[in-house]
């Protein structure tokens, strides 16, 4: 019988490992930690009873991917839960911007760059089922709808600080480039509009839910499914060799890049491991989980609806911080996104405590202290907030990496998502998933198309080696998409 081994055990681990295991391969997951997931768990923090996502919170490309698709979630027992707003972004003065599922909403409130943004993104996302497919698959081909690839492309090619212009409000402009921010890479690059205009697109069609209990609810789900498939898991099993495995046919690594190539060793081309070895790290992410008594006081009452609120202010200073992060300084205002998951998920309070997620974009390996600049952004949007925090918990860069070493120096997107690194992942080749091991694949979110619990990055490589090992499947191209 044939069997794999999975590396790791985050979202695109668990779902090489499903994709595998559905076509009757035996497959074994291991996992340095002692708990299973990854990124993708939900803990109670900072107070017990209060459900907190540990990293992964809000999941826009999730329900539209082909992996997801193929799952049965009501069956799973999993639920989507939806805020009244998606995304907010509020401006001192007492403005904010609003973005909502509904494309023709979310333009009425952008008053005159209503016309502008349904131009530009209300096509796209009514194609978003054309769409998902080749922006969730490697870019290395001709893609089956060039035509709306390429219309997509004039919003999502140029540097968000150009695509930015197309508004002519702060209110629309700081609205985009906030989600342009997800990128955690400086707004001048150009493709890095690609993660904030998929992220608007998707959400335009299908939301920006958050799983109903946590994302670890999901992940707990998955774990059941697959060893109802017969997967085994091993965790406090950390792998740096391949001498230290077994026997096995396929090698998924759902690994950062610099591990993979410690552990292929002499048996991966010089080219490829020295390409493996060189991928550069990112930004990091400074989180604070906040425990808050009646929830935020927004100045812009609007912002206590939405899902995920966006901390930069006006689009020239997220410009500034993001080019100081990549730089290796620490903004004095840094761009922090806010999570309020209970806003859709009520669930996750204890009473009239609400949990509130919160990171800062700082620079990689940073080592100081960002709570009070956190606090800081929170407050200057928010006036009173700090008075209604009963207790919080902070997790620093080197805390993060010291969890889940995919995270080097913090980086929580595994790999810095530049225009080549986004597009292509570790090393140029048309085939991202190959490491050039026989029946070895790569299957971190350091290969496309990026971190998030859609898990396509598992599946495609995994549907890459049942190809390879002439079992059928849709192959490598995200649903046959291309």
């Amino acid at each position: 019988m044939t069997n794999a081994i999975v590396v790791g055990s985050g979202p695109n681990g668990l779902a090489a490992a499903t994709v595998l295991a559905r076509a009757g391969v035996e497959v074994t997951v291991l996992e340095a930690s002692d708990r299973l997931g990854g990124g993708a768990r939900s803990t109670e923090t900072p107070l017990e009873g209060l459900v907190q996502d540990h990293c992964a919170a809000v999941h826009p490309m999730a329900p539209g991917s082909a992996f997801f698709r193929s799952l049965d979630l009501g069956a799973m027992g999993v639920e989507w839960a939806y805020a009244p707003i998606d995304a907010a972004h509020p401006l001192d003065g007492g403005d904010a911007g609003l973005l909502r599922t509904s494309v023709e909403q979310t333009a009425a409130g952008l008053g005159a760059d209503g016309r502008r943004w349904a131009a530009a993104f209300g096509p796209p996302s009514r194609a978003f089922d054309r769409l998902s497919g080749m922006m969730m698959a490697p870019m290395a081909r001709f893609p089956r709808h060039p035509l709306l690839l390429a219309r997509f492309g004039l919003v999502a090619g140029p540097p968000p600080a150009v695509t930015g212009r197309l508004f002519r409000t702060e209110r629309a402009r700081a609205l985009f480039t906030g989600v342009a921010a997800h990128a955690i890479q400086p707004l001048t690059l150009p493709l890095v509009t690609g993660i904030g205009a998929g992220i608007i697109t998707a959400g335009h069609a299908v939301g920006w839910p958050v799983v109903k209990g946590g994302t670890g609810a999901f992940t707990d789900a998955h774990i059941r499914l697959l060893r109802g498939l017969g997967v085994r898991f091993e965790t406090g099993r950390r792998v740096t060799s391949l001498a230290e495995l077994p026997a096995h046919d396929v090698l998924m690594l759902d690994v950062h890049p610099h591990a993979a190539a410690a552990i292929l060793g002499d048996r991966q081309p010089a080219r490829a491991r020295n390409a493996y070895r060189r991928l550069r790290s990112g930004p990091a992410a400074f989180k604070l989980d906040l425990a808050v008594q009646g929830g935020i006081p927004w100045t812009h009452p609007e912002v206590g609806r939405a899902g995920t609120v966006h901390l930069g202010g006006t689009t020239a200073e997220m410009i500034a911080a993001e080019r100081d992060c990549a730089a290796g300084r620490m903004p004095e205002r840094p761009f922090v996104l806010l999570g309020q998951q209970a806003v859709a998920d009520p669930g996750r309070a204890r009473g009239d405590i609400v949990p509130v997620y919160g990171y800062a974009h700082v620079p990689n390996g940073y080592t100081g202290d960002a709570t009070a600049a956190i606090l800081a952004q929170i407050e200057r949007f928010a006036p009173g907030a700090r008075e209604r925090i009963v207790a919080m918990r902070a997790r620093t860069p080197a805390e993060s990496e010291a969890e889940n070493a995919n995270f080097v120096g913090g980086d929580i997107l595994t790999g810095a998502k530049s225009p080549l690194q986004f597009m292509l992942g570790p090393r140029l080749s048309a085939q991202p998933y190959d490491t050039g091991v026989p029946g070895a694949y790569l299957c971190s979110a350091a290969t496309p198309p990026g971190p998030g619990i859609h898990g396509m990055s598992g599946y495609n490589a995994a549907q890459r080696a049942l190809r390879r090992l002439g079992h059928g499947g849709t192959g490598d191209r995200g649903g046959a998409a291309w």
